[in-house]
């Protein structure tokens, strides 16, 4: 595995008057990848990004980023990294190109139109770059947001829920956005309450509740070491309860008998005795008739409410 381009170990943020948004934090970030953070409203996402970015001070802990400590080598670190953040906040009557300009000053980076238009473009922000900030509609205003937070060259780049309030069409532009930027070789760390966006985009998930990581996994294991299936059979004819022989499957009865349910781990062998093979040839001993099935695996979204439920 490559070195982690962001490192977090022992991570703590307490709050005046005593509130603690971050417990004791470790996590790497790879370099290349697309790192999902899902967690509920408070569970510490704004918080963690804003310490790694230097805009709150942590209490406690370590973060670097590159090699570069964010306190001790706060201008390196915070050069590298690009912040979206989720509130609109643009001059109303400035344009687009002098916004985008203006930001790439700030890091001291002298000026490279080349690079800026180079950035207009692949946010189809080209045609709009002499537009007043005020006459663009949410979506455009957002994606100048992100070219600000592109303006100096970040190799890595924090998007603080970047498709909120957007319609799904745009979401799905801005995903397509955000894959390009990955194939140039930046790393890009998102939180999101949108479940479907870390399912299609992230390498990576963290799940964050009550300021703690409470898991890190590669999304395709996570769904399959903690999804379930679920197979669904439509009988022919109404049980009033679970025949003793089907006592080992633990099936539950739906819709007034007409239908039953098993549910088993996605990782579990299909083979073994109390399998679907097995499953169906105690239906036909028992000489219940099915009229219909299909299965349904786990979403992301249901291991996330499942994780968030066992784990508060």
């Amino acid at each position: 595995m490559n070195d982690p381009i962001i490192r977090i170990n022992g991570l703590t943020k307490t709050y005046e008057g005593g509130f603690q948004a971050l417990k004791r934090v470790d996590l790497d970030i790879e370099r290349g990848e697309i790192f999902a953070l899902l967690g509920p409203n408070g569970a510490g996402k704004t918080t963690l990004i804003s310490v790694i970015c230097g805009l709150v001070s942590p209490s406690g802990g370590d973060i670097s980023v590159a090699g570069h400590d964010i306190i001790t080598e706060y201008r390196a670190a915070r050069g590298l990294i690009g912040l979206v953040p989720q509130e609109l906040t643009n001059e109303a009557f400035e344009t687009v190109w002098n916004t985008v300009s203006f930001s790439r000053g700030l890091f001291g980076k002298p000026p490279n139109p080349a690079h800026i238009e180079k950035v207009l473009r692949a946010l189809t922000l080209w045609d709009k770059r002499n537009n007043r900030l005020m006459t663009l509609s949410g979506g455009m205003k957002r994606r100048v947001l992100i070219a600000k937070a592109l303006s100096h060259e970040p190799r890595v780049l924090f998007l603080d829920e970047p498709t909120a309030g957007v319609d799904v069409s745009l979401r799905r532009e801005m995903w397509e956005v955000v894959r390009r930027l990955r194939e140039d070789g930046v790393t890009i760390i998102l939180t999101t309450h949108y479940i479907e966006e870390a399912e299609e985009m992230a390498d990576r998930i963290g799940v964050i509740n009550y300021g703690k990581v409470v898991l890190v996994e590669e999304k395709a294991a996570l769904i399959q070491k903690l999804g379930r299936k679920q197979l669904t059979l439509q009988l022919h004819t109404p049980l009033a309860q679970v025949p003793d022989i089907l006592a080992p499957f633990s099936l539950a009865l739906a819709d007034e008998g007409a239908t039953l349910v098993y549910t088993y781990d996605s990782t579990a062998r299909e083979e073994g005795e109390h399998g679907i093979a097995a499953l169906l040839s105690t239906l036909k001993t028992a000489n219940i008739r099915v009229k219909d099935l299909y299965t349904r695996q786990s979403s992301l979204e249901d291991i996330f409410v499942d994780l968030i439920k066992e784990r508060a």
